[in-house]
């Protein structure tokens, strides 16, 4: 009988960071196990560690190829990149070392991926001042998998229960996030958003898209972008026959959004969508003074390959403690296998 659990590469992140750690906390839980075969892609050194420092009781299968993984509870799987030296690694901090480490081990799992060895991916964090550090030039992992699977149109998507939000710019500049507000990009951030709640199970999606401006520029008072940009875009979504609201002011939509009036929001840029989103996700605990949980998805719309992630840094100042919460990894698997069963 074929095994219907799809294959995940899931990188181990920053190898200094909290990345290892999560990893392996979420594949200490055996319920993974009974969705996926996961495959963490990295160093197997550097996973043993993380399980040495987090009491696990578990075992690491270092592997060379995709065969010969085994993907039983109570044994790691590793597709090991062998290319960190645990004994100069420090964790906590960022460096050029690191960075190049964590570029090459989401490329190689990208690699696996539009091969057709993994059925999808799962990324965990990366620090973007060590990859620029090692001379990658890339902002983010957005940027990396468009770059090596060779796509034009993506969009990042954020998910936490029923709270999703796209971006039609991300890491770039508030100034240039203002200038990419254009028709054509917001379209195809509406078209893309539509898709992946298609995708999601969600048969009509209603979606809201945000203004840029204050109270979305009260009718031109604060701005034109809402006038000759975003409007025109909806207009333009409505007449191909998507349920489409906006433009709406942030903080009328978010509120509206989190109680359920919408399937989908569609956000001007990075910050716009990122803090209401993690003020949903992120606890955090003022007498521990951490986070008692760190939820929310991270996903790339656009790509031929399935990509999901933690939507969390690499925590460096918590690195090594074995305190960092998995939650977010755990939901991130989650939604790779839904991806999965659910793709056109």
């Amino acid at each position: 009988m074929n095994d219907q659990r799809p294959v995940l590469g899931i990188t181990m992140g920053d190898p200094a960071s909290i990345g290892p750690e999560v990893a392996v906390k979420a594949l200490a839980r055996e319920e993974i196990y009974t969705i996926c075969r996961p495959l963490i892609v990295g160093d197997a050194k550097v996973i043993a560690d993380a399980i040495r420092f987090c009491g696990l009781d578990i075992k690491v299968n270092a592997v060379k190829s995709v065969e010969k993984a085994v993907f039983l509870f109570g044994q790691i799987d590793v597709y090991d990149l062998n290319n960190v030296k645990l004994e100069t690694l420090k964790k906590g901090e960022m460096s050029a070392a690191a960075g190049d480490v964590a570029f090459k081990t989401v490329v190689e799992t990208i690699r696996l991926a539009m091969g057709g060895q993994v059925d999808g991916t799962v990324t965990g964090p990366i620090n973007k001042e060590s990859i620029q550090m090692a001379g990658h030039r890339f902002s983010g992992h957005t940027e990396i998998y468009a770059h090596y699977t060779d796509t034009k149109k993506y969009a990042m998507l954020l998910v936490e229960n029923d709270l999703r939000v796209i971006h039609v710019s991300t890491h770039v500049s508030l100034r240039e996030a203002c200038d990419l507000v254009k028709k054509d990009r917001i379209l195809d951030t509406i078209e893309l958003m539509h898709g992946a709640c298609r995708r999601l199970g969600i048969a009509s999606p209603k979606i809201a898209v945000a203004g840029l401006n204050p109270h979305a520029s009260d009718g031109g008072l604060f701005g034109w972008e809402e006038k000759n940009e975003i409007i025109p875009a909806i207009e333009e979504a409505l007449s191909r026959g998507y349920q489409v609201e906006g433009p709406i002011p942030a903080d009328t939509l978010f509120p509206k959004a989190i109680g359920g009036s919408y399937d989908g929001c569609v956000v001007m840029y990075h910050d716009q969508g990122h803090i209401p989103f993690k003020m949903v996700g992120f606890s955090w605990d003022s007498e521990t003074k951490k986070m008692n949980s760190v939820k929310g998805v991270n996903m790339t719309l656009g790509l031929p390959i399935i990509r999901t992630s933690v939507d969390h840094g690499t925590a460096m100042e918590i690195a090594g403690k074995g305190i960092a919460s998995p939650d977010a990894m755990i939901l991130a698997i989650e939604y790779a296998v839904r991806l999965f069963k659910n793709k056109v």
